[in-house]
């Protein structure tokens, strides 16, 4: 039994299922369509009439089938905080929101105060599963976020600074007073990296293999974790940081210093790529957004600026300080400082940043890590007292890909995960600020050929030019009529023996290429060589 409309034709009667299904994927079909279709009336030749034609039939095609995808691959839909009337988003509290959402999500709101071994900072794998978190004092632990359970946790009993996740969750990375150290996830000590000195800041590059970092002295220091081998060892000369990340998009590592520049390097350049003032005092804070194009600095002059890292230009300053900023997925930024969190959207994706929410937790907390967990909408907050979890609607991406990170992947797939990743490891060489110019041809710079007319009109307006030419007004005697033309006879000279001479040097290269005789022309390029030459007397 089909449902049949009016004026439809009979060959286009479907079942009730699949016409519920096409009026949903009508709003859908914009996003894949090629903007509007050619006007195939006004075409007269009727081969590429009938060619696009068929060209527009196939797009049709492939946006209907895309939207179809995205019904049943995407189900679900990101949003954000929406107020009615004169209601402002920020004066929603994280209390108001808890009393409307489900038991699944009501876990992700908690806080975990150990007042003794704080401050703490924190690290996401890939996936948004798991969690590491480091203690000030030395407490290390790896929790699973999904089951809300603690997988281990140790005390090495020295200063930890700083703690990263590598290529997957089995292993990490903590900055400790003397030397960084790689652990596995049951907390055994598998290196001790000691050629990187006492580390401030830590960043691993996932596409390279590379685990980056930034000691006291300013020694920036490219360690690849498959091999084992420096691959670079940098003095940025700039002093003392402990503002350090990495553009996602290409792989370039950014240093914020006291001075209020901003550097960015990579591990073949003994200089910085790009060194730029962002702010007159130092560079407490930075982040990029995870398409790279948009990078946020925090100066304590108290402003927070919005970069576009493709012009190197600001595109919006907003009044505040910062100690710790981050970009979600869908693009939110979070400024903390002290015991306040704000968060700012581009909610009409114009790159213009407003007030979007904000958090105030117990006086006397300090925060000192910001980190939005990927595929949730979650923010984790890492303090003096411990780490808390915020919700923040609309912070991430709600579909996830399991080819690029799987939340619910087994020990058989992080394996095979782990072994293409290294098939697909990209050489350090890679790094650099356009990755898209890899696999592009080098341009030609080779000068065209200027044709003999072109030169003659060069040479005639030259001439020209030196004839309108007007001469002062000498002394009696040396004013006269002969002189005068002589002077203008030697100014076109003087114009025209340039471009004679390269005239003439083209005509000498030309003179002195092999002429090639008939019977060799016949043969082709690669054969001449072979052609029987005459004997010279």
């Amino acid at each position: 039994m089909g449902v049949k409309q009016d004026n439809a034709d009979p060959g286009q009667i479907l079942p009730p299922i699949e016409q519920e299904l096409s009026n949903e994927l009508d709003p859908k079909l914009k996003k894949y369509l090629r903007g509007e279709g050619t006007n195939l009336e006004v075409l007269k030749d009727k081969k590429l009439k009938s060619q696009l034609s068929v060209r527009e039939e196939l797009y049709g095609i492939s946006a209907k089938a895309a939207a179809k995808a995205e019904e049943w691959l995407m189900p679900s839909e990101g949003g954000y905080l929406e107020v009615e009337g004169i209601e402002k988003p920020w004066r929603i509290n994280q209390h108001s929101i808890s009393s409307e959402i489900n038991i699944s999500s009501l876990k992700n709101q908690h806080d975990i105060i150990i007042p003794d071994l704080g401050p703490y900072t924190l690290d996401f794998n890939s996936s948004g599963r798991y969690m590491a978190v480091a203690g000030r004092k030395g407490h290390l632990a790896v929790l699973d976020m999904k089951n809300m359970s603690l997988i281990k946790e140790m005390q090495v009993r020295e200063t930890v600074r700083d703690i990263v996740f590598l290529h997957n969750e089995l292993f990490f990375a903590a900055a400790q007073k003397k030397y960084p150290y790689i652990y596995n996830r049951d907390g055994i000590e598998l290196h001790c990296l000691k050629e990187h000195g006492s580390v401030l800041r830590l960043q691993f590059l996932k596409s390279h293999f590379l685990l980056a970092s930034i000691n006291k002295f300013g020694q920036l220091h490219y360690q690849d974790v498959t091999m084992g081998e420096m691959i670079g060892n940098i003095r940025t000369g700039l002093g003392r940081s402990d503002v350090m990340q990495v553009n996602p998009f290409n792989g370039v590592v950014a240093l914020g210093h006291s001075g209020g520049t901003v550097s960015m390097w990579k591990p073949t350049s003994a200089a910085p790529l790009v060194k730029m003032l962002c702010h007159p005092g130092p560079v407490s804070a930075m982040a990029f957004h995870p398409n790279g194009h948009l990078m946020a600095t925090s100066g304590k002059e108290r402003k927070i600026k919005i970069w576009d890292v493709r012009k190197f230009e600001v595109l919006q300053t907003i009044p505040g300080h910062a100690r710790a900023l981050d970009f979600s997925q869908k693009g939110l930024l979070a400024a903390g400082n002290g015991s306040f969190v704000q968060i700012f959207g581009d909610l009409s994706e114009s790159q213009h940043y407003s007030r979007y929410m904000g958090h105030s937790m117990v006086k006397g907390y300090q925060i000192g890590k910001v980190l939005f967990r990927p595929y949730e909408d979650v923010l984790v907050l890492g303090h003096s007292m411990g780490w808390s979890s915020i919700l923040i609607p609309g912070s991430g991406e709600p579909n996830f890909d399991t080819w690029v990170a799987n939340p619910y992947e087994t020990s058989k797939q992080r394996r095979e995960k782990e072994v293409r990743s290294l098939l697909d490891k990209l050489p350090s060489e890679t790094i650099m600020l356009n990755p898209s110019k890899i696999g592009t041809m080098r341009p030609v710079n080779k000068k065209e050929k200027q044709t003999k007319q072109e030169i003659a009109a060069e040479m005639e307006a030259a001439v020209e030019a030196v004839k309108d030419t007007a001469f002062k007004n000498k002394t009696k005697g040396r004013n006269k009529a002969s002189k005068r033309a002589k002077k203008r006879k030697e100014l076109i000279e003087r114009v025209k023996r340039p471009l004679l001479e390269r005239q003439l040097k083209e005509d000498e290269k030309l003179a002195k290429k092999p002429k090639i005789s008939e019977k060799e022309n016949a043969l082709p390029t690669a054969l001449q060589r072979f052609a029987s030459k005459k004997a010279t007397a």
